[in-house]
């Protein structure tokens, strides 16, 4: 998705390099329509330039700060020396991961959607999220909820989420914790099984998580959370020990929550 406005003194953009002269050089702005920048040549690098092609080539993608705008005469200072290789690295990677979305808007909606149908959902993806991108990324975890703050339409949110699904590396996080149950009813089998399958969230547990409780070695199980960030991983590990606890202490039984696994002498 290419901007229709103008870039702000201090942005970082992301341009290729069309063209090179003795004074400097002249930089498409690819995240812009048809706008373009000149980066004088005390701007290329720092120190003395002897020879400017010695520091830039035409076709190159660059990275540049915007030193200033002057829209009445169509013209935006560019600086290539002041981007340190931390704010490049990171900002071809924001470059990089808008061009996938665009690439799934395409897939959600058809090579063929136009301007308007595209500008439409991407702005609304655009008042709820930061980028393009992590409204997909959103989307993939969260499911249909995640838009539910946006004006689109059920059909149009369908497609955004089955496209955000089949085509979002989410990044996931796992945090573990184990549990001894001990019941010492005659049927303390039964009362374990109804606190694990407490443990398992009775399918309660949201989409973006996937929790399992697996038999370690009498009394013990372990208890794994995979979900999108660390709060949400520990807040369901801590839960799906609660209910356990609060299952199998019904019964009459005990519940004992520890992070390490015991060894067998424990």
């Amino acid at each position: 998705m290419k901007y229709s406005g103008w870039p702000e003194p201090g942005e970082l953009v992301v341009g290729e390099v069309d063209e090179i002269a003795d004074f400097g050089v002249f930089v498409d702005l690819l995240e812009y329509e048809d706008k373009r920048g000149l980066a004088h040549v005390s701007e290329v690098a720092s120190g003395w330039i002897k020879n400017i092609r010695d520091h830039v080539n035409v076709g190159q993608v660059v990275v540049c700060k915007v030193l200033e705008v002057d829209e009445s005469s169509q013209q935006v200072d560019l600086s290539i020396k002041d981007v340190n290789d931390h704010q490049r690295s990171d900002k071809i990677q924001e470059w990089k991961n808008e061009q996938k979305a665009d690439k799934w808007m395409e897939l959600a909606f058809g090579d063929d959607i136009t301007d308007e149908k595209f500008s439409s959902v991407a702005n609304e993806l655009l008042a709820e999220y930061e980028s393009l991108y992590e409204g997909f990324e959103a989307a993939a975890i969260h499911g249909p909820e995640a838009l539910e703050g946006t004006d689109l339409t059920d059909d149009e949110i369908e497609a955004l989420v089955d496209t955000a699904r089949e085509n979002v590396s989410v990044p996931y996080v796992t945090v573990t914790g184990y549990i001894d149950l001990r019941s010492p009813n005659p049927n303390g089998v039964e009362d374990v099984r109804e606190a694990l399958e407490a443990a398992g969230g009775n399918g309660e547990v949201p989409d973006e998580v996937d929790l399992t409780v697996t038999y370690v070695g009498a009394p013990e199980y372990r208890i794994r959370v995979q979900a999108p960030n660390y709060k949400t991983a520990e807040s369901q590990l801590e839960a799906s020990a609660e209910r356990a606890q609060e299952a199998i202490e019904a019964a009459g039984g005990t519940a004992d929550f520890h992070r390490e696994r015991k060894t067998d002498d424990e």
